[in-house]
C-alpha cells in the first residue's frame, strides 16, 4: 500500500516526528483552514517524481494557492490518479538531504541508505551510501555510513535514522523514503517530502493504517479491494483492453509481460485465488464487474492453472458470476488446465455464454489478440 504524502506524514506527525504545518484539499476544496504565507502546494499522488512531473508548485499565498489548484488542468501525474492536494508551509532550510529505509528480502535484513544531497535528482548523485542492517543497528550504521559528511548533515541523518526505524517496524512498511530531509540553520531537521509503502498483508494487523482504508477507498482502491475480498486485484493501465481473471501472482505478471511485449495493454493484474472460492462466485462476481467498469475493456482472458480447484465446479461458477454481471459484453477466451477439463468444457459449452475454451496458453493468447482485433474467434 503506496501512501500519499499527506498520509505519510500524518502517520509520524504524532510519533515526534517534525513535518510542516500542512493541510489536505480536494480541486474544489477550500482553502480557509490551510496555512498562510510561503506555501507548496504538492499534488497528492501514490508515486514519485512530482516535482520533475510538475505535480509541486510554489504560492505566495493561501489565494494564489486556491487560483494554481483550480487551474490545474490533469486528473493524472505520472500515470496515477491526482486524489487531491496537500498545501503546506515553506520550509527556510540551509541543505537537504535524503535517507531512506527498506526490506533486503535475500538478506533478511532492512537497508539504510543515505545521501549528502536530497532533491530530485537524488539519483545521480555520486556520494550515495548505503549497507544492510538490523533494527537495533540502525544507529550504529548511520555513524558508519555518514563519516566524513558535513557535520549538520551527519548529526541529522544519525539523529534521524533510529526514529525512522523505529516508525518503520511499528507500521511493517516495505520502503521509508524521506526526499529531502531539510536541514535548518540551527542544525534542526524537518521532513520535506515521504514515500511510505506499507505491507498490504499487515493491514489487518494495523489499526491505523486499517482505519485510513475504511476513510479513503477511493484513494487505496487495491488495498482495499484485498481487505474486503481477500485477493489481489490492481490496474496496471485504465485504458487497458484485456481483462484478466487470473490465479496466481506469477502466472498473471508472465500474462501480463507476454501481453505488453505485443503491443497489448492489459487492464489489470489478478491472483483470484480459485482454490478458496468454495462454491462460491462471490470473487468472480467482483473481478468481472470491476473489468466491465472499464469501457475501454474488449475482451476477458481467464487464465486458471488448477491445483486444488475442479475446473468443472470453477466453470459453474464461471457461467454463474457472467450471469450475475450482464454489463460485461465482451468475448471472454478461458485458458483453463487442472482436473474434470473436459466437464468443464461441456458446461461453458451448453452454457450459451460467449465463452471460448482453450488449454494451451499461447493459443489462448492468440485467440485473445485475435477477438481484440475483432475477429470471429469462435470458429477457432
Amino acid at each position: 500500500m503506496f501512501l500519499i504524502e499527506h498520509h505519510g506524514k500524518e502517520l509520524l506527525a504524532p510519533h515526534g516526528i517534525p513535518v510542516p504545518s500542512g493541510v489536505f484539499v480536494t480541486a474544489s476544496g477550500n482553502l480557509g483552514h490551510a496555512p498562510d504565507g510561503p506555501l507548496m502546494i504538492k499534488a497528492q499522488v501514490a508515486a514519485g517524481g512530482r516535482g520533475k512531473a510538475g505535480g509541486v508548485l510554489p504560492a505566495a499565498s493561501r489565494d494564489e494557492a486556491a487560483r494554481l489548484i483550480a487551474g490545474f488542468d490533469r486528473a493524472m501525474l505520472n500515470g496515477k490518479t491526482i486524489h487531491g492536494f496537500r498545501i503546506e508551509q515553506r520550509v527556510a532550510f540551509e541543505r537537504e538531504t535524503y535517507v531512506s529505509l527498506s526490506i533486503d528480502a535475500e538478506a533478511a535484513c532492512l537497508r539504510l541508505l543515505v545521501a549528502a544531497q536530497g532533491g530530485v535528482d537524488v539519483e545521480t548523485q555520486a556520494d550515495t551510501r548505503s549497507a544492510l542492517t538490523q533494527p537495533d543497528q540502525i544507529e550504529n550504521t548511520a555513524r558508519t555510513l555518514c563519516d566524513g559528511l558535513p557535520p549538520s548533515v551527519r548529526n541529522a541523518l544519525i539523529d534521524v535514522a533510529p526514529k525512522l526505524a523505529d516508525l518503520f517496524q511499528r507500521y511493517e512498511a516495505l520502503l521509508l523514503e524521506v526526499n529531502p530531509l531539510f536541514i535548518r540553520a540551527d542544525g534542526s531537521w524537518l521532513i520535506g517530502d515521504i514515500k511510505l509503502v506499507i505491507d498490504d498483508n499487515a493491514i489487518e494487523r494495523q489499526p491505523a493504517i486499517h482505519a485510513l482504508l475504511e476513510r479513503h477507498p477511493d484513494i487505496y482502491p487495491e488495498s482495499a479491494r484485498k481487505l474486503t475480498h481477500g485477493f489481489d486485484y490492481v490496474e496496471v493501465d485504465p485504458r487497458g483492453e484485456i481483462g484478466l481473471i487470473t490465479t496466481g501472482a506469477g502466472l498473471s505478471m508472465q500474462l501480463i509481460d507476454e501481453l505488453k511485449a505485443q503491443g497489448r495493454r492489459p487492464l489489470n493484474f489478478c491472483d483470484i485465488r480459485s482454490g478458496q472460492f468454495r462454491g462460491d462466485p462471490a470473487r468472480l462476481i467482483a473481478v468481472m464487474r470491476w473489468i466491465a467498469s472499464r469501457p475501454s475493456v474488449r475482451v476477458a482472458l481467464v487464465n486458471i492453472f488448477a491445483g486444488i480447484t475442479d475446473l468443472a465446479e470453477f466453470a459453474n461458477l464461471l457461467v454463474q458470476a457472467a450471469q450475475a454481471v450482464p454489463e460485461l459484453r465482451v468475448p471472454i477466451v478461458a485458458r483453463l488446465i487442472g482436473r474434470n477439463l473436459d466437464q468443464a468444457r461441456q458446461i461453458l459449452a451448453s452454457s450459451g455464454l460467449t465463452v471460448t475454451l482453450e488449454p494451451d496458453l499461447d493459443r489462448a493468447i492468440a485467440l485473445t489478440l485475435a477477438a481484440l482485433d475483432g475477429k470471429d474467434i469462435r470458429r477457432g
